[in-house]
């Protein structure tokens, strides 16, 4: 069976708030660790009303203390957002309180739009240019190279598993260059995911942290116990998007019986394209979607992204997921 982990956003459900929603991803994280899937990432978002993960490492301490043995981390830290020095002494904090535990998934974007810039003080544009050097400088700093002039504590010395975040050929090459394990955001941005992967494999060069290429696409996966009960949960996160993709974020909204139904074909269209890397349905609808994108992709590993306006909800998907896989 090909390992599973779990891509969470800390959704904000409507009328709830945001301690409810750090309680559900404690829950879910743990409901993942009692189901056997390998990670739990953490995505950063900012200025959103309905994604409660911008500070992300702290979102990720909280998992780590509500959990034991289950990987932790980021899926991924924005790093032009942030400095090299700080993620450093940010995840080597979190290697210190849960050793051998700790994801760092780095990607280019800066997760918001241009008030973020003006908010973080700093040119973002400027920041993603430098990003492969920051991306250097960020693992130079966990290995405690003296040739820095800085050493971060904690942080040296801390065994940090650091990934690749990507949604186009750049993030590929650098992965391949590095010797990083690849991550393809391919839940939400399908577009280039063949090219990328077949990119990265072509061009990975062996590193001491990885001796071959290792991918792990995304994909958004709702199971339930019938395809109708599975497309209703389902309808949450597809009114998220569609409001997303036109200007109308917001909190993660309740579900909607038949509410692709209800779309102009352009937003029909809309979900129809990003389901390319999905899987909806009951655990027989799930094992042969996931199958053949396994097929497709050649992953050693997927990540399950799809938020549920019942909390409770996800974790039976998780549940069911690893039943249908396993039967």
């Amino acid at each position: 069976m090909t390992p599973l982990s779990v891509l969470d956003l800390v959704p904000i459900r409507e009328g709830g708030t945001l301690p409810e929603a750090y309680a559900a991803t404690a829950s879910l994280a743990q409901a993942a660790e009692r189901h056997g899937y390998r990670r739990f990432w953490i995505a950063e978002h900012h200025t959103m009303d309905g994604i409660g993960g911008a500070a992300t490492a702290v979102v990720i301490a909280h998992v780590g203390h509500a959990t034991s043995s289950i990987r932790i981390g980021s899926g991924g830290i924005m790093l032009p957002n942030h400095n090299p020095f700080v993620i450093a002494e940010q995840f080597g904090t979190l290697d210190a309180l849960f050793p051998g535990r700790i994801d760092l998934g780095l990607g280019r974007a800066p997760g918001a739009g241009p008030e973020l810039a003006r908010a973080l003080r700093k040119n973002l544009h400027q920041a993603s240019e430098f990003f492969p050097q920051d991306v250097l400088e960020l693992r130079a700093l966990f290995d405690g190279d003296p040739a820095l002039g800085v050493q971060a504590t904690p942080g040296r010395g801390s065994r940090v598993e650091m990934w690749m975040l990507g949604s186009s050929l750049f993030g590929a090459d650098l992965a391949a260059q590095l010797g990083m394990p690849y991550a393809f955001a391919s839940h939400f941005a399908p577009d280039h995911l063949d090219a990328a992967l077949a990119h990265y494999r072509q061009r990975f060069q062996p590193s001491e942290w990885l001796q071959k290429p290792y991918v792990m696409p995304a994909m958004t996966v709702f199971t339930a116990e019938t395809d109708a009960e599975a497309e209703l949960i389902a309808s949450s996160q597809q009114q998220s998007f569609v409001r997303l993709r036109t200007s109308q974020p917001g909190k993660l909204p309740p579900p909607v019986p038949g509410y692709r139904d209800t779309l102009p074909v352009s937003a029909q269209g809309l979900l129809t394209h990003i389901g390319q890397a999905s899987a909806v349905g009951s655990p027989a609808t799930v094992r042969a979607a996931i199958g053949r994108f396994v097929d497709r992709t050649g992953a050693d590993e997927i990540i399950v992204s799809g938020a549920t306006y019942d909390p409770a909800a996800r974790e039976h998907s998780l549940a069911l997921t690893v039943e249908a896989l396993a039967g």
